[in-house]
């Protein structure tokens, strides 16, 4: 089974030494130093089980043997990805991610710009003392009484909806506090979509400083106000100050667009440094426009945003408002990671066994991608009219030497909306508010369990 997964990719790319191959992934390990030992698991039989495993919804190890042709043990599988360093992980999602983005990064630009999207989530985990003490749990549950939950940030190109990093962290760990790692992976030019809580004068500034654009829903705090030559809170007196916009007014653009001035705050956020907050700008020039939403199935009916793109001419308010609309597929995203693919509750009891099951997730994300890619161009349809679970489905049956059979294509639902309710009711059970352990000894005891 591990072996037909790379000869199936293998026909959809010229450079197969692209793909997670035997001789890549045992390239990556010796350059990163990795010394192993022949058996059973080494490093490539370790990755392509681990690939089989997520394809088929990160099923239960007992399961693999049946799934693979192989025979070992529980304990065996365990060992050999524990073996494996993290930093292998982390080196081979990269390097897949890399060689598949630049095959297709011309996919989808936008007025000849490439466009990103960030967004964070979160993903839970066996309650182990470990996981606990790193990843920390919701403040509203008692100790015992919940799970683990990681805190996880991820950049998707827009064109192909590839994901191309993954950062991880605490359950309350902001959004800001892990952005900046990912601009190494933006070159001048390139678009980042964001919502607002990426919306930041610091973050704004350090993605100028780079030449990247940025396109961000304005945040809540932010006033803003399009009255031509208006006042602002530095110059308003101090009366005036609380109501006036923090921002220096400096043209107008149209009824509902102008340029301002934002200026640096005094405070420093909590995500940088003094030393990194002192050498940025003292003010950033910005665009803010507003733009109305018509039709049903909307909660807000005006949405305002921030960007870098200052030129009305050359970008008018219509397209850049069409491009903020392309920042919802990144739930659709992180929807087939958590709900189609099963990311949202992994199964490894240490952290660096979460850090690698989170990274072999974007790994098999990504072969999914290249699959919706191909069949794309071979039934003539945007590719996100590709159904990616049918694609999931046919990526881990498919024989070796399999022809990509005609995926399904979901129809044209531009506009569609659905409330927020679930029609399938939960099982009535009392939530659990002590201990297992408490519960069990007060059973025992003849007590009313609640």
């Amino acid at each position: 089974m591990h072996h037909r997964i790379l000869s199936i990719l293998h026909r959809f790319k010229q450079d197969p030494s692209r793909l997670p191959d035997r001789p890549a992934i045992l390239d990556i390990c010796r350059t990163l130093g990795h010394k192993w030992r022949q058996r059973l698991f080494d490093p490539v039989a370790t990755i392509h089980v681990f690939l089989v495993q997520i394809l088929h919804g990160n099923t239960a190890i007992r399961h693999l043997p049946h799934l693979t042709a192989r025979v070992f043990s529980d304990a065996a599988y365990c060992l050999a990805r524990s073996r494996l360093p993290l930093k292998v992980f982390q080196a081979l999602v990269r390097s897949v991610a890399d060689s598949l983005h630049t095959a297709t990064h011309d996919t989808g630009r936008w007025l000849g710009l490439r466009v990103f999207v960030v967004d964070g989530s979160a993903f839970s985990m066996p309650d182990t003392p470990e996981l606990q003490e790193h990843f920390g749990q919701t403040t509203v549950q008692k100790p015992g009484c919940g799970f683990p939950i990681a805190h996880f940030l991820a950049l998707f190109h827009v064109g192909t909806e590839m994901l191309l990093e993954v950062i991880t962290g605490p359950l309350y760990t902001h959004d800001m506090a892990d952005v900046a790692r990912l601009h190494p992976r933006l070159t001048i030019g390139d678009v980042l979509l964001g919502d607002r809580g990426f919306c930041s004068f610091a973050h704004l500034a350090l993605l100028v400083e780079r030449g990247v654009h940025a396109v961000f829903r304005i945040h809540q705090r932010q006033i803003v106000d399009f009255t031509p030559q208006r006042a602002d809170r530095r110059s308003g007196g101090k009366k005036a100050a609380k109501g006036l916009p923090s921002s220096r007014w400096v043209r107008s653009l149209g009824v509902k667009d102008q340029v301002v001035a934002w200026l640096k705050p005094k405070s420093c956020p909590e995500w940088m440094t003094a030393a990194q907050y002192a050498l940025l700008p003292g003010e950033v020039l910005l665009r803010e426009l507003r733009y109305s939403i018509g039709g049903s199935g909307f909660r807000v009916r005006e949405v305002t945003l921030v960007t870098t793109l200052l030129d009305a001419e050359l970008i008018p308010l219509g397209e850049l408002a069409e491009l903020y609309r392309k920042r919802w597929q990144v739930e659709s995203n992180l929807k087939n990671l958590k709900t189609t693919m099963k990311m949202d509750v992994l199964h490894c009891e240490t952290v660096a066994g979460v850090t690698k099951e989170l990274l072999m997730f974007a790994l098999t994300y990504n072969l999914v991608r290249l699959v919706m890619l191909e069949a794309s161009r071979r039934q003539g349809v945007a590719v996100d009219r590709i159904s990616f679970i049918d694609a999931l489905r046919w990526l881990a049956e498919a024989r070796p030497g399999a022809t990509l059979a005609k995926l399904v294509v979901n129809r044209e639902r531009a506009g569609r909306w659905e409330p927020r309710v679930i029609k399938r009711r939960p099982k009535s059970y009392p939530l659990m508010t002590k201990p297992r352990a408490k519960l069990r000894e007060e059973f025992l005891e003849g007590k009313k369990v609640a």
